[in-house]
């Protein structure tokens, strides 16, 4: 520790702390442009100089370091000239349109003047113009260059946190321009962090302009409600209408950063397929009714299949509480088990258990501020953009080794130590290698009953033919230190997900033999998946992830509820569709879930939802799933109902509402009161205040959190002790690689889900459907990029227009989840991840089609 002393004020700091940094815990105000928190300091707007006893100059505060004894002025008469002279050669080139510009209001330039600067200026030379017309570098991001400060956050923004590349600088001087590549940002990932960053209004959000100003906004802090990183947000309304979000620097796990579905993709509360009033089927087509007739007619419907198993599916999109007391509505009105809270996969919950009890419910940059991370499936550039700023910045700035086992490539290769390839599907052999390789590695590192255990059970040759990739992680892993593991979902959606999570259990098994204390995260792509697994939206799980099977447990909650429930764990989405299709299901209810759309094999999902006796849906959106139904209910959306996320860190905040639900809609927990009340009973406690007491009453992770309590950060909710050392599971059969090429989906870097397509603003950004596939593939096929190609399965075929990915492996092929037309879930099959596909050109396909009509003609 040194001390310094500041305005005559002492204080004690860590060695390295900068004069800003030590004023600013004493609340002194220092004024700045250039510094950025998160970024190393440039001192190049000299706005925070600062006298220091025994320099003879100023010396810029956010890059000198304090030292022993030192004594520094901030507020002297020498400073406020600099400042005053600082302010006033910027206003010189500054043009003075503050009434039309769309930052006025909110204008740190502006504030500065305010504060520090000249009464009048001295400089009366005519204004440096570079153009006389804004220039639009995207669909979201105009340029007026004439506003510019040079203070080059946006340009650093873009480079080292966001790692886009795309904002640089053209000339020198004050002929210093911003720009995108050749006038434009084609390339970027259009976030807007540049614009969230600049102090006036030289980078504008297209969509915003011109909209309203600063004060007339009514400003609300909610959480975003795409992926599961849980980043903070501000949405700004105008008289109920929704007019912008931005970010603040200082609370949330982003910092002030969001991604572009963060930032621009909040306008889907806006679609035209919003359900309007509730709605029967009479005479094959959905009716509007009042909800008084909806009610009657639900009265009759469910007391007529009662006798038959009910199930229900819920969105992990949903806040905590809707989660909660929708199971609690199955459990205990319904009596069934049968839950689940996935339209894409089936969750095995017998082997993600183990994972979840030793999740590690920490901040994220505590949980990849160590010596090794390793990401394991999926692309965190596009399925979790600000998590990808959170690891290049423990990478670039605190020196941890990044570690990829992944099958898409993503941005954050560049900055890894250790990159290894994994074919479509090879994630369970992978691990499994890697496990072996590292056991042999470090043989000598554990005792030898532990050696003869794990050399029995997993044994060298569970190693596959993987080239030295697994041999590199292994070393990696092996070397002193500790270790985060963070895993995409993508690993989830395998046809082999239970050998998948066995073998990633083994990994974390033996990283703790060797005192590598590893933590674990899951990186979702949906905002409240952690929160959907913790509220029991599981078949085989109550809240709390406690096991049905369980007697205790089930005593517990029986008795917390006052009814009885079913012992028996029920069955996921994929049973459920089993007991559709076998005429045993009466009542399924889904609520906010797609799964027409989104489970594979679409043909066997029609037929399944169809078969059902009665099939209700509750929503916003006429989504496919509620055109099929009999009874629709119309739901509040995001921000037309308060509640909480529990995001990936396992950070619970609250969603707070901004707006009243529109048209008919109703709340989602009045309509669970509403269900249970036309079957005769009554849900206890039904406000969100209210049930999130009970969930901190009942599930020991939530335990000791109040709602009053959670603040501008939220609060973490507690991880379990770490268990203890079970057994090694056994390594999967090796099987050979795939010779043809292999689907896999995910999200692109501009949507999420089907959600998010609602979104105008995103739409004019993000691509067109696509299908992705290596050069030396496409080179094969006689494919180039821009081509219409069919890409064809066992089970059926789409369209759409190739993009050709040169890091992208050979076999690959990417199709992302997030276009409807595309109907992508039409070429899957139940049970079978990664799909075999062929692709090949629009016009090949027909000759190909005709060719085989003529054959048969014959």
């Amino acid at each position: 520790m040194v001390s310094v002393t500041i305005n005559g004020q002492t204080l004690e700091v860590e060695a390295g702390t900068t004069v800003l940094q030590a004023a600013q815990r004493l609340g002194i105000e220092i004024p700045t442009f250039c510094y950025l928190k998160r970024l190393p300091p440039l001192a190049s707007c000299r706005m925070c100089l600062i006298e220091i006893e025994g320099l003879r100059r100023l010396q810029p505060s956010c890059a000198t370091a304090v030292t022993e004894g030192m004594v520094v002025r901030t507020d002297t008469p020498l400073i406020d000239e600099t400042r005053s002279s600082m302010l006033d050669m910027l206003l010189a080139n500054h043009p003075l349109d503050c009434p039309i510009c769309d930052k006025g209001g909110e204008c740190e330039l502006q504030d500065m003047v305010m504060a520090y600067g000249p009464g009048r200026s001295r400089f009366h030379d005519p204004k440096r113009v570079f153009h006389s017309r804004d220039i639009r570098l995207s669909p979201v991001v105009i340029m007026n260059v004439n506003r510019c400060i040079q203070c080059q956050r946006c340009v650093r923004m873009c480079e080292e946190v966001v790692g886009a590349v795309a904002l640089g600088t053209v000339e020198k001087g004050m002929d210093t321009a911003v720009t995108g590549f050749e006038g434009s940002l084609a390339s970027c990932d259009q976030c807007g962090n540049c614009i969230e960053v600049c102090p006036v209004g030289a980078l504008m959000s297209f969509p915003y302009r011109y909209k309203a100003r600063p004060w007339d906004l009514a400003e609300v802090d909610t959480i975003c409600p795409h992926c599961g990183t849980g980043c903070q947000l501000t949405v700004g309304a105008r008289k109920g209408e929704f007019m912008r979000v931005r970010s603040k620097e200082e609370h949330g796990v982003n910092r002030e950063t969001l991604c572009a579905r963060g930032r621009f993709g909040l306008d889907f509360i806006e679609g035209h397929d919003r359900i309007k009033r509730p709605m029967i089927r009479r005479d094959g087509a959905l009716v509007p009714v009042s909800w008084d007739e909806a009610g009657d007619y639900l009265r009759r419907r469910l007391a007529a299949v009662e006798s038959k198993a009910s199930g229900g599916v819920v969105s992990p999109r949903l806040p905590n509480e809707v989660l909660y007391q929708f199971q609690k509505l199955m459990r205990t009105v319904f009596r069934t088990n049968n839950i689940d809270c996935s339209s894409r996969w089936s969750t095995p919950f017998d082997a993600l258990a183990p994972l979840i009890a030793s999740y590690s419910r920490a901040p994220l940059q505590e949980v990849i501020g160590v010596d090794r991370v390793l990401v394991i499936g999926g692309n965190v550039t596009e399925e979790n953009p600000v998590t990808e700023y959170l690891l290049r910045d423990a990478a670039r700035r605190r020196g941890t080794q990044l570690l990829m086992l992944t099958t898409r490539p993503s941005r954050l290769d560049a900055d890894a130590e250790a990159v290894v390839r994994v074919p479509p599907g090879g994630e369970a052999t992978s691990l499994a290698s890697v496990v072996a390789a590292l056991a042999v590695a470090a043989g000598e590192k554990l005792s030898s009953d532990v050696l003869a255990e794990i050399g029995v059970t997993i044994g060298r040759k569970a190693a596959p033919n993987g080239g030295d990739g697994p041999d590199r992680l292994a070393a990696a892993l092996n070397e002193d230190g500790t270790v985060t593991v963070l895993v995409g979902v993508d690993l989830l959606r395998s046809s082999e997900a239970r050998v998948v999570l066995h073998q990633l259990n083994n990994l974390l098994q033996l990283l703790r033999l060797l005192g590598k204390t590893p933590a674990l995260q899951i990186l979702f792509d949906r905002a409240n998946q952690m929160g959907a697994w913790d509220m029991g939206a599981l078949a085989g799980a109550f809240p709390g992830l406690q096991a049905v099977a369980n007697d205790t447990v089930h005593s517990a909650f029986a008795r917390n509820w006052g009814t009885e429930i079913p012992h028996e764990p029920g069955s996921d989405l994929d049973a459920m569709l089993d007991l559709c299709v076998a005429g045993q299901m009466g009542a399924l209810y889904l609520v906010g879930t797609d799964p027409l759309i989104a489970y594979p094999d679409r043909v066997f999902v029609a037929r399944a939802l169809g078969a059902a006796d009665l099939l209700i849906v509750q929503d916003s959106f006429l989504t496919e799933t509620a055109a099929l139904a009999e009874v629709v209910l119309p739901a509040a959306g995001y921000g037309e109902e308060p509640g909480s996320f529990t995001n990936n860190e396992g950070r619970i905040q609250q969603v707070r509402k901004f707006r009243e639900p529109v048209f008919e809609a109703r709340g989602n927990l009045a309509i669970f009161d509403f269900v249970a009340a036309l079957r005769g009973q009554t849900l206890q406690h039904s406000t969100h205040v209210e049930i999130f007491d009970e969930i901190a009453r009942l599930l020991p992770a939530y335990q000791a959190l109040t709602w009053a309590g959670l603040g501008a950060d939220g609060a973490f909710t507690k991880a379990s002790p770490t268990p203890l050392l079970g057994a090694f599971h056994a390594p999967p059969a090796v099987s050979r690689a795939s010779d043809g090429l292999m689907l896999v989906t995910g999200n692109c870097l501009f949507h999420n889900g089907y959600l998010s397509e609602r979104s105008e603003i995103l739409n004019t950004v993000a691509n067109d459907p696509y299908v992705a596939m290596s050069a030396e593939d496409a080179a094969q096929l006689g494919l180039a990029d821009g081509d219409q190609v069919v890409v064809r399965s066992t089970r059926g075929e789409l369209t759409a227009q190739l993009k050709v990915e040169k890091p992208f492996p050979k076999g690959l092929v990417f199709i992302p989840e997030n276009y409807r037309s595309l109907r992508l879930n039409s070429l899957m099959k139940r049970g079978e991840y990664p799909c075999p596909v062929e692709v090949q050109k629009v016009q090949a396909a027909h000759e190909i089609k005709g060719a085989n009509r003529i054959w048969r003609g014959a």
